[in-house]
């Protein structure tokens, strides 16, 4: 709770300080903001705090460790947008304050133990989105991609907000043990309840990416700025996909196998719809959607593993976004006056580490031992293949494609065509590069401790 307030008010103090126009003030206080907020959430259980009573929230070991991950994400997110936001030094500290405020809901949807706090959490990491996707003055594919991710979230938003009514007009009670234990009571054979359940799970699909309502992705990354694209990939997905996860395993873990089969629909057409759609794009950030509907696809497993599914999704979205920053990074090094991947011709061998670093991305994404994301992917499907395994078996297939759609663009970065482009780095970017490098390379010795 305490890091939730520091991260919040540093939110606010961001936006007064940035009446002083001056980008790195503005940076260094949000830096220090976060830095105080990770450590507040770090040490958490090593102090007496005056919130400690406060029930709304509550953060076991898992939520403390997925908690951590949003806030780290969030630091690296803002490291990576501080080359574009500088420029306009007049609304920096409105990019970051938004971008504060929105993980402020994420630790809420993240660390929730009742559907109040669910669902203020949710509006709270998603209005600042809202805003932050159409902030591009004069750009129409900002404004467009904007009103049609506030259109369509809104209408995620009310069906979610009636299928909660449903379950609380089933069970009686807004808190998630008192639910849970209603369900364990026989509840989970009510109609009313079913509903509700199928309304909230449409609306955890369309929040993180899914088919079938992944339709606002790709225009919403083609019309994000690439900092706001890095910060939707990681931690808005990171939260979205907890939320979901924590939902069907802790609290409706005896409804499950009544919509298993519609979360493997899910799983199998996000798998294979997303790598086909993402082959013959030609723009980078709509490869990055399809590329995301595809991994959402991945994280989904985890819905169908109640014991371990949670410290599986951990690991995996570690690799995910890491890799998909680290990308980004790449990106807005690369862009000109288009996000055309033909940009990326051969700037693997003049700079040395944005060739390791897209090399390294690129091959942990296709789930290549022995990089994060290969240990994410392995734990996710281990988990379903007693009891699921032709879906399983797809899923590898579809994960063949979609290591011939990330080793095509190591193909054309590594292409000896573009040697002696030699790219500009600022010192923020080349440190996100190496934070990322770590987040690959490390992350999956958590398994070990």
């Amino acid at each position: 709770m305490d890091a939730l307030i520091i991260i919040f008010i540093t939110g606010l103090i961001g936006l007064f300080v940035g009446m002083l126009k001056n980008s790195r003030l503005t940076l260094a206080v949000i830096s220090v903001g976060l830095i105080a907020g990770f450590l507040s959430m770090y040490y958490m259980n090593d102090y007496q705090s005056i919130f400690q009573s406060y029930q709304g929230l509550q953060f076991s070991r898992t939520q403390h460790m997925f908690a951590l991950l949003a806030i780290g994400l969030t630091f690296v997110s803002v490291l990576l947008g501080y080359t574009y936001f500088k420029e306009d030094e007049e609304h920096t500290s409105d990019y970051y304050g938004l971008m504060l405020f929105s993980l402020t809901g994420a630790l809420c949807l993240i660390g929730f133990s009742n559907l109040f706090m669910f669902f203020l959490g949710l509006e709270i990491l998603s209005i600042p989105i809202y805003v932050l996707v159409g902030i591009q003055k004069g750009n129409s594919l900002s404004s467009e991609a904007s009103v049609k991710y506030f259109f369509t979230g809104s209408f995620a938003t009310a069906i979610m907000l009636f299928g909660i009514a449903l379950v609380y007009g089933s069970t009686g009670s807004f808190e998630m043990n008192e639910i849970q234990m209603a369900l364990d009571m026989g509840m989970s054979h009510s109609p009313m309840l079913n509903i509700g359940v199928l309304m909230m799970m449409a609306a955890f699909l369309f929040k993180v990416g899914a088919v079938p309502f992944h339709f606002w992705g790709p225009d919403v990354y083609q019309g994000s700025s690439n900092a706001v694209m890095a910060y939707m990939a990681s931690v808005v997905k990171l939260a979205a996909l907890f939320a979901f996860v924590h939902f069907f395993n802790f609290t409706f873990h005896s409804v499950t196998p009544f919509v298993a089969g519609l979360i493997l629909f899910a799983i199998v057409v996000s798998l294979f719809l997303g790598y086909l759609s993402a082959l013959k794009q030609t723009s980078f950030r709509r490869m990055m959607a399809y590329s995301s509907i595809a991994n959402t696809g991945f994280a989904l497993f985890a819905v169908l593993n109640q014991q371990y599914g949670e410290a599986s999704l951990w690991i995996f979205m570690i690799g995910y976004a890491c890799s998909t920053i680290a990308l980004v990074t790449i990106n807005m090094i690369v862009e000109k006056e288009t996000d055309n991947i033909a940009n990326w011709k051969g700037i693997g061998y003049s700079n040395p580490l944005i060739g390791i670093t897209l090399v390294i991305s690129l091959l942990s994404l296709s789930g290549i031992p022995p990089f994060t994301g290969f240990f994410g992917k392995y734990l996710l499907l281990s988990s379903a293949f007693t009891n699921y395994l032709p879906v399983v078996i797809l899923a590898i297939i579809a994960s063949l494609v979609g290591a011939y759609l990330y080793l095509r663009l190591m193909v054309l970065a590594l292409s000896k065509e573009g040697e002696g482009n030699k790219l500009k780095m600022n010192l923020t970017q080349i440190i996100v590069l190496i934070l990322c490098l770590g987040g690959i390379l490390g992350g999956w010795l958590v398994l070990l401790i």
